[in-house]
């Protein structure tokens, strides 16, 4: 878990931005820990945009680690928690906190304070699933005006578990195709050009549909078009509506993290398209644009 964390300080660091202060403090003799290496980097960097969505005026976001135990008496207070070691994984911030109503309501799925279009951060209700399917156990803790502090407590590996830092899955990766990204989060868009680049494809990035009109209207190739369904101006489905006129055989995935769109995909979704509900975790994004492409190119 350190070495994931360390691996990330860039990433955290341009997430956050510069007002925000990233302070790592890691033990030294950290356990390895049972969980999905790509699971836990997905979380933690959703973790960070939440952090920094609370602190508009800046602060400083705390990341520890430590060993812990939880004893039979303390696992006894709490649901579905074994006693036995545990890996910490601790997020703080200094942000706008949460009430006690609100934090009692934290990990519901879909629950959300923020305004539609507001916000980009994983949902506190995913990442407690992923914990749960981790074995582990997840708390919260939050006041208003106070911040928020999130604890993952992750198995303890074996001495036979095999080390995340080697993957043992290699995410299906681009052959040069050009992908146009419409997303107005700028943070959101960031996150899938790198990581869509990383895996060999040739990206184009626009803010919102008003930049993409031009390069959907000329002779630029794009293979692919990723947009967000809730974009200012023009959303993401009318932008998708003209792009077919001039590219009519243009393949097309949504991405979205309102569950209402998803529930009407079958009307909301033509032949060639194909939806995304946030959060997903990048293998996921990775699997999914490959495939798309693949049929287009008749594999």
């Amino acid at each position: 878990a350190n070495r994931l964390v360390n691996g990330m300080t860039d990433l955290l660091t341009r997430t956050l931005g510069e007002r925000i202060e990233l302070h790592c403090e890691l033990s030294s003799d950290l356990w390895p820990a049972l969980t999905d290496g790509h699971q836990l980097e997905s979380a933690l960097l959703n973790l960070a945009i939440n952090a920094r969505d609370a602190m508009p005026n800046g602060g400083r976001l705390s990341i520890h680690t430590s060993n812990v135990h939880l004893d039979e008496i303390y696992a006894a207070g709490q649901e579905d928690v074994q006693p036995g070691d545990y890996v910490e994984i601790s997020v703080a911030d200094t942000g706008s906190g949460m009430s006690a109503g609100t934090l009692s309501r934290a990990v519901e799925p879909f629950f959300t304070t923020k305004a539609l279009g507001e916000g980009t951060g994983l949902g506190l209700s995913v990442i407690y699933g992923f914990v749960k399917q981790s074995r582990g156990h997840m708390r919260l803790f939050s006041e208003l005006g106070q911040g928020t502090t999130v604890k993952l407590y992750l198995p303890r590996a074996s001495q036979h578990a095999v080390d995340v830092s080697v993957s043992t899955h290699e995410a299906p990766r681009g052959q040069g195709e050009t992908i146009l990204i419409v997303e107005d989060e700028a943070t959101v868009r960031m996150i899938l050009s790198d990581a869509l680049k990383e895996l060999g494809y040739t990206i184009i990035e626009a803010a919102d549909a008003r930049p993409a009109i031009p390069l959907l209207q000329s002779a630029r190739r794009i293979d692919l078009l990723v947009s967000d369904v809730v974009l200012p101006h023009i959303n993401g489905r009318k932008l998708v509506d003209m792009a077919r006129g001039w590219r009519p055989d243009l393949r097309v995935l949504f991405v979205t993290g309102y569950a209402e769109h998803a529930a009407d995909r079958q009307e909301f979704l033509d032949a060639g398209m194909d939806m995304l509900l946030k959060p997903f975790s990048l293998d996921t994004l990775a699997a999914k644009v490959r495939a798309m492409l693949d049929v287009r190119v008749g594999r």
